[in-house]
């Protein structure tokens, strides 16, 4: 699959709405005709109704094409900025529905981007990407509108039109060349925007946690710090583009004086006539919109690129989990670890029977090596993982996910009541039979009002401990064929732990339970435990038969 890169963004998200920027466009370009031919015609009823005596009929009809005229430009822009900020919206909507696909795949993305940060992106600078469809419609009519403006210049001097002519493409030059350090610092600016964004979330959410340890101080100089970067960012970009603006509005400017200038000697020394000159100063006037829309679009492109930049990073982050393509359905829940290596894992071989209740003890480092490879985060050095007998690396992410579930020790909740929560991990599996069964077995209903309990986003009104137990709960609503647990009761206490440990071995009753952890009250409830050492297996049996013949299994489930 392509990796899309930033011209890749830009280009779907023009491309995808051609058809109403070409509609923008062309309307766009009538509007800019119009205000052309409004000085074209004032002239001409000044020569042909007032100074040439044409009469009140010639002066009536002039104002009735100046009136059409005017009617038509004013329709153009109206509908023509109708259909670009329509396709403006549309075209950032669908690029953050592909973020958020990206983000959402089954597969996830891998990613060290705070939260805030990965919003700022989906919202703003997909919004900026969106923006440029604004420009094309704006830049088709500037050039439209100073061809038309020369080529009625041309039609009263060739001098007058020739100066057009040449000046605009030195402004163009001029624009462009100007507005390479505003994408630069466009693109610093948009990158400390979403910094300091996704620091302000990241500190929101732990408040309660920074508050506790009296870090508040600390953590309000460290976004000071960063929005203090992210302040001088967004100065650098108005000083890049108010010099920008300024040096065109200069040169715009002294072009418009020599058009007048010459305007006006031509008509001193009777080369063109009274209509005419009011007709060249007119349509000097009228120069500068389109020669003051070059650094606008200039500038909305060049944003509009650091915007696809920091689009295209994220859209190209790679998977956060391996998937495979073979379907299978995992029905019985046999688990095989063959001779897997993987850091400090070295041939690690067990299997656990479709059933089977087995805890595992490890060192952290070993039980994070094999939670990486259980969930799918890398493919090990050596050997692998079936379930089945069918390799967990070639099964859908999809499917795997349903044959195998790993439930983190850190998980997330999420704004609701704590049934939200737990019903959550059912749904994804089919139905709410389990979720009774997994409020009892976690123990749940030891809170305050029980399942309506309600949680704040990320779990912040609710201990470590009921955070904990909301979680265990979710894994265990699941009901896959395989259940990884880690750790899931560091954070309750002795009497709740032991309860919860009858509970999620009478949940789990007929369905394939690893639990990896240290915990004695878990580990006494399974039907054998593995003890590994130096990422092998050490030794196997019940846990009171291990802690009674192994002190070094004792020492590391104390």
């Amino acid at each position: 699959m392509r990796v899309p890169t930033a011209p890749d963004v830009l280009r779907d998200a023009v491309g995808g709405q051609r058809r109403l920027v070409a509609a923008a466009a062309v309307l766009a370009a009538g509007h800019q005709i119009g205000e052309a031919a409004v000085p074209v015609l004032i002239g001409w009823i000044i020569d042909r109704a007032m100074a040439r005596g044409g009469g009140p009929a010639t002066l009536l009809g002039g104002l009735a094409l100046l009136a059409v005229a005017f009617a038509a430009l004013s329709l153009s822009f109206k509908y023509g900025l109708r259909l670009g900020e329509r396709a403006a919206f549309r075209s950032a909507h669908l690029l953050r529905m592909r973020i958020a696909g990206r983000l959402f795949d089954d597969r996830g993305a891998r990613t060290d981007r705070l939260t805030g940060e990965l919003v700022n992106i989906s919202t703003d600078d997909a919004q900026l990407v969106g923006d440029t469809n604004l420009a094309w419609p704006r830049a088709v009519a500037a050039v439209v509108g100073l061809l038309a403006g020369a080529a009625a210049l041309l039609s009263y001097s060739v001098v007058l039109g020739a100066v057009v002519l040449v000046a605009v493409p030195v402004l163009l030059a001029v624009s462009h060349v100007s507005g390479k350090p505003l994408a630069r610092r466009a693109e610093q600016g948009q990158g400390q925007a979403a910094a300091a964004s996704g620091l302000a979330t990241d500190l929101v959410a732990g408040i309660r946690t920074l508050k506790g340890i009296g870090a508040e101080r600390a953590a309000a100089l460290r976004y000071r710090a960063t929005s203090v970067r992210s302040r001088d960012a967004a100065i650098r970009v108005a000083a890049a583009q108010s010099a920008l603006d300024g040096s065109m509005i200069v040169m715009t400017g002294v072009l418009l004086a020599v058009v007048a200038a010459l305007g006006g000697h031509l008509a001193a020394t009777g080369r063109i006539s009274i209509g005419d000159l009011v007709a060249a100063v007119g349509l000097a006037q009228f120069l500068i919109w389109p020669l003051s829309q070059f650094s606008w679009v200039n500038g909305q492109l060049a944003t509009g690129r650091a915007g696809a930049r920091r689009v295209a990073d994220l859209l190209a982050c790679p998977p956060a989990i391996h998937s495979g393509t073979r379907p299978a359905a995992v029905v019985r829940g046999a688990l095989r670890v063959h001779a897997v290596t993987h850091r400090k894992l070295a041939d690690l071989d067990f299997t656990v029977a479709a059933g089977e209740f087995v805890g595992v003890v490890a060192t952290p480092a070993e039980a994070a090596d094999l939670l990486d490879c259980l969930r799918r985060r890398v493919v090990p050095e050596r050997g692998g993982i079936t379930v089945d007998g069918v390799p967990l690396i070639e099964l859908p992410a999809p499917a795997a996910r349903r044959a195998l579930l790993v439930a983190d020790h850190h998980a997330e909740l999420f704004a609701g009541t704590v049934a939200d929560n737990v019903a959550a991990g059912r749904a994804a599996a089919g139905g709410t039979g389990m979720v009774a069964v997994a409020l009892a077995a976690a123990q749940i209903n030891g809170l305050a009002v029980g399942a309506d309990t309600v949680v704040s986003p990320h779990g912040a009104s609710l201990s470590g401990g009921q955070r904990q137990r909301v979680a265990l709960a979710r894994a265990i609503a699941a009901d896959p064929p395989v259940l990884v647990l880690h750790d899931p009761t560091t954070a309750v206490d002795a009497v709740t732990e032991t309860a919860i440990a009858a509970g999620l071995r009478a949940a789990r009753r007929g369905r394939t339970t690893l639990l990896i952890t240290t915990s004695p009250a878990l580990l006494d409830t399974a039907d054998r435990v593995i003890h590994l050492r130096g990422g092998a297996v050490a030794r196997t049996g019940a846990h009171r038969d291990l802690a009674a013949a192994d002190p070094g299994y004792r020492a590391a489930t104390r």
